[in-house]
């Protein structure tokens, strides 16, 4: 799962980040069977960070731990309501944000996974074919608690670290609950932050924001004062040290936001 940041900025509109968002280019990939397939893949909507889906299970377990599994589409695959389900409800491109498409299992069943999707609504997921996927498991783990604005990443059974963050205000709170580290974005014009890492989940209180659809993110921050307090538009700021540690990350590590 390459980390290496993308060549371009794919416009995204972070929650706590003014980037204006664009048509994601780069979201769109191979075909999921051949070219009669082509006109119903179109019809169908992809699950992307840009999107809401409907008629897809929610995640039930907010608060239970993945075991790090995370599965790569190496082209555009089918998303299900169920297994061995009759009629897909969307597609999961190869591709988002510049970043390959990573997203954590949850559940297996025979020529199955059920995943975690980074589309609308928070908590999404869907059951995708597993063959024509890349598999690895990730022993990392990033753990952030809103009540102490607190931010520990594990690997296995170590702690790497423990820092003090930047958490959503009031009225645009960091949305709890599991989600995953969805991209690596290098944004051109580095004003506060030369990274942002979005997360597969989007703020629960703003439908867009700086023209985009909301994503949350980890990033950094160049006033150290804003740790430990509650100030962010719902994206989690993070001091340098951090930021690297994050960075070094596999794609679709598992995060859990706690209260």
């Amino acid at each position: 799962m390459p980390l290496a940041a993308p060549r371009r900025l794919i416009g995204a509109a972070l929650v706590a980040a003014s980037l204006v968002a664009s048509t994601p280019a780069g979201v769109a990939a191979a075909p999921v069977t051949n070219a009669a397939a082509t006109e119903a893949v179109a019809k169908l909507p992809q699950a992307t960070t840009f999107t809401t889906l409907a008629g897809l299970p929610a995640d039930t377990d907010l608060y239970g731990k993945l075991s790090g599994f995370v599965v790569h589409p190496v082209r555009t695959v089918y998303v299900y309501a169920q297994p061995g389900g009759a009629k897909p409800v969307a597609t999961l491109p190869a591709k988002q944000l510049g970043s390959q498409t990573w997203v954590p299992v949850m559940e297996s069943r025979k020529g199955w996974y059920r995943v975690l999707l980074p589309s609308k609504p928070n908590h999404l997921t869907g059951w995708i074919k597993s063959k024509g996927l890349k598999t690895a498991r990730s022993s990392h783990r990033a753990i952030v608690t809103l009540s102490t604005k607190q931010l520990i990443v594990m690997k296995g059974k170590k702690k790497i670290g423990t820092w003090p963050v930047a958490i959503g205000g009031p009225e645009t709170p960091t949305p709890t609950g599991r989600t995953f580290m969805l991209a690596l974005m290098s944004p051109k014009k580095k004003t506060y932050s030369p990274l942002i890492l979005p997360l597969g989940t989007h703020s629960p209180t703003l439908d867009t924001f700086g023209g985009g659809p909301g994503t949350v993110a980890f990033h950094g921050w160049p006033d150290k004062k804003v740790f430990g307090k509650a100030v962010t538009h719902g994206c989690i700021r993070v001091p340098a040290s951090a930021l690297k540690v994050l960075a070094r990350m596999p794609l679709g590590t598992p995060v859990l936001v706690a209260p």
